[in-house]
């Protein structure tokens, strides 16, 4: 049997491999998506668990809300989004005169499917006295019956920000446990929503792999269960986990609980350090197959066909903007 040219690579197997892409298809797609930005006036922006090479092909590579404050503040007229639906959604809501393309709309998110606007507004009716906190990870119908958004980075900010002692947050249960936790002077009513690919994870796997490593440093992203949290050295988003190594600099190994493409982005900054997925199984667990939907070939058909453009209804898009603008203009340590 003839062997490929190129090895083909396993993003599941191997956090830092991309699709089955050669080099060689790779560095021709690559030239074909920057003359086409260049041509369509348009920035792309990656997510930090996008698949390595879309992360490479990108002008600008970050967590959700960060890459879509970007997109409004660039001066392109066009925002390519490799990311997942609600994610190109907020980039709309915050820049409404500019395009927004999703390549591929099968993107989705379990996290926010697992809150509708119909199940909010039944949780409203519950809780009719809760300043509703939600999630940034929602849809732009959610975002627009909440009082505020937050981010895993600024949860806690913005629910200590709030008059109100009462608060309903949404949608994901383990981020506002541990927002509960960081803010015991609030009373916290969390609802029963979930990231699939945090919520799997539990302690008993990272101590497996931590007993193999004793001495590496646990980073864990707070949408994980509160047994992982207990037991993190650092609790923060994906972004700042960037940061937290940074405050380890004696320490060589990080086990990282979170979807296992951040670790590509922490190996690119960091490369004498070790990363190590922490489900113990070289991330079969920590991946997330919406994020991986996107490849460069997509990227490169939504550049040259102005697909998928993604639209938001101008009364939708208004409550939800209200609510994002909200969450930006608290200050970090509120």
């Amino acid at each position: 049997m003839t062997q490929p040219a190129f090895p083909i690579h396993d993003p599941v197997a191997s956090p830092q491999c991309g699709s089955d892409l050669s080099a060689a298809e790779v560095a021709v797609l690559e030239g074909e998506i920057r003359a086409l930005a260049k041509e369509k006036d348009a920035v792309i922006l990656a997510h930090n668990y996008q698949l390595p090479e879309v992360q490479r092909i990108a002008d600008h590579v970050g967590d959700s809300l960060g890459l879509a404050v970007i997109g409004k503040q660039v001066p392109q007229r066009t925002i390519l989004f490799c990311g997942v639906h609600f994610m190109a959604e907020s980039a709309k809501i915050l820049a409404p005169d500019k395009r927004v393309l999703l390549p591929n709309l099968s993107a989705g998110c379990s996290l926010a499917d697992s809150i509708t606007a119909e199940s909010l507004e039944d949780w409203k009716a519950r809780y009719p006295d809760h300043a509703v906190v939600t999630y940034v990870n929602s849809t732009a119908e959610v975002k627009a019956l909440s009082d505020i958004c937050c981010t895993s980075a600024n949860a806690a900010s913005v629910v200590r920000s709030l008059p109100q002692k009462k608060i309903l947050f949404t949608p994901d249960k383990n981020l506002g446990k541990w927002v509960a936790a960081k803010v015991p002077q609030k009373e916290v009513v969390v609802y029963d929503g979930c990231c699939p690919i945090h919520d799997v994870l539990r302690a008993a796997n990272v101590n497996r792999v931590k007993a193999a490593k004793p001495e590496a440093v646990i980073i864990a992203h707070p949408e994980c269960r509160a047994d992982v949290v207990e037991i993190a050295d650092e609790v923060c988003s994906t972004t700042a986990m960037l940061s937290a190594v940074e405050r380890h600099p004696q320490a060589r190994t990080f086990i990282v609980a979170t979807e296992h493409g951040i670790v590509y982005q922490l190996k690119k900054k960091f490369p004498q350090k070790e990363f190590i997925v922490a489900d113990g199984c070289i991330g079969c667990r920590m991946h997330c197959p919406y994020m991986k939907m996107i490849d460069l070939v997509m990227v490169r058909d939504a550049l040259k066909r102005g697909k998928h453009e993604i639209e938001v209804p101008a009364d939708v898009a208004e409550g939800a903007r209200r609510a994002l603008e909200r969450m930006i203009a608290v200050p970090r340590d509120a």
